[in-house]
């Protein structure tokens, strides 16, 4: 089968490769007809996730038609269409069983290499190194699915592709991001990250009660996108965040902040954020964590900080002090996408967000190594990636 596979840092090729086969019985196999090119993806892409492999097939966001099914995963049939979740949970452990299916404990084999580094290991993803399992991933034509009895949601006929692909991640994702910040009515949230999650994110701010929010970035198409939303903009090249936000909230901060960034913010944002892109070169640190202190000073006193940006490793010069002298909570997590499905597909049908809205460009699986660069650039207005093979 065609399928997109890394060689190394911004080298991703469109290449043959061994179909998938059932390896277990709770595996079934999907023939994908649609799949997205993640804002995470591009961390891959720029040689920032370790411990990928030459030939690994990428990508964590795809649906598709059901082709072949272990005889235990009963909760599927051949012909079945169906969003895959990016994080692979057995549905049994301890996490799994109170609804963290992202924090899974059977599902990643490279557990060992993960604990090395982050002390404990999460799930195992699609697509996306090593660490988290080396499972293949979904920008293919097709997919094999682990414990297939458990992740992927059934989709019903009314229902395109495109309104429904991103359950698979983004929607999700960007969801969490927003349910974290308990919103009450009268609050202001600030998101940092204009990106697909940072768009989805500020919907769902407004869907949960948000009274405002401001959103932050300085590319025109993402800005202009969170505009129709209803978002107040701010473009980082041409305004102080800090003291805008403080003006814009009568000195008081917003209420909850959202870090929709993570670890490759723009180093041209201020002196710290170009200060972390040298330490990254020099290999003096893991990570770029402007965004991250900037939300810190910008929430409210006994605010939120909702982090789900990714970050790798370790952070330099986070503004500790300031979180705990001023009472601040933080909420982080790859996100537990199979406890969000059915509520989030529910808002779909009834007709109260319709993801596709950030979709900008469409390929081909042979498109894809130039639509990684075009998105990785964010030329041609580029937003949003989802190929069909």
């Amino acid at each position: 089968m065609k399928a997109l596979t890394w060689h190394g840092k911004g080298d991703i090729r469109c290449e043959g490769v061994p179909d998938p086969a059932i390896e277990d019985e709770r595996d079934a196999i999907i023939k994908v007809t649609a799949c997205a090119i993640c804002g995470s993806d591009l961390h891959i892409y720029n040689g920032l996730i370790p411990a990928m492999e030459h030939g690994d097939v990428i990508g964590h966001e795809t649906m598709g038609e059901v082709v072949e099914v272990g005889k235990a995963a009963t909760e599927l049939k051949v012909g079945d269409r169906v969003v895959v979740p990016f994080t692979i949970a057995c549905g049994e452990c301890f996490f799994c069983q109170r609804g963290y299916y992202s924090a899974c404990e059977r599902t990643n084999p490279d557990r060992e290499k993960a604990v090395k580094m982050w002390g404990n290991s999460p799930s195992g993803l699609f697509g996306y190194s090593h660490l988290l399992g080396g499972y293949s991933g979904g920008q293919a034509e097709y997919l094999r699915v682990p414990h297939a009895d458990v992740g992927p949601i059934k989709i019903p006929e009314e229902l395109t592709d495109e309104q429904v692909l991103f359950l698979s991640d983004i929607f999700p994702t960007g969801y969490m991001a927003a349910e974290f910040c308990e919103i009450e009515p009268g609050d202001t949230i600030a998101v940092w990250g204009c990106g697909p999650v940072g768009q989805m994110a500020i919907r769902s701010a407004f869907l949960l009660g948000a009274e405002r929010v401001i959103a932050v970035d300085t590319i025109p198409e993402r800005l202009r996108l969170a505009e129709t939303a209803g978002a107040a903009t701010l473009d980082y090249m041409q305004e102080d965040i800090y003291e805008r936000i403080m003006e814009m909230t009568q000195g008081r901060g917003a209420d909850a902040c959202i870090d929709a960034v993570g670890t490759e913010a723009d180093s041209r944002a201020s002196l710290d954020s170009l200060v972390d892109r040298v330490k990254v070169a020099a290999y003096l640190g893991t990570d770029r964590p402007h965004v991250l202190r900037q939300a810190i000073h910008c929430c409210r006193n006994f605010g939120t900080v909702s982090i789900v940006g990714v970050y790798g490793g370790y952070l330099d010069k986070i503004p500790f002090g300031s979180a705990i002298n001023r009472g601040l909570t933080f909420r982080m997590a790859q996100t537990p996408v199979q406890r969000y499905l059915p509520l989030l597909l529910d808002r779909i049908r009834k007709g109260e967000i319709d993801p596709s809205f950030v979709i900008t460009h469409r390929g081909s699986l042979d498109d894809g190594p130039n639509l990684y660069q075009t998105f990785n650039k964010r030329a041609d207005g580029c937003v949003k990636v989802v190929l069909k093979p």
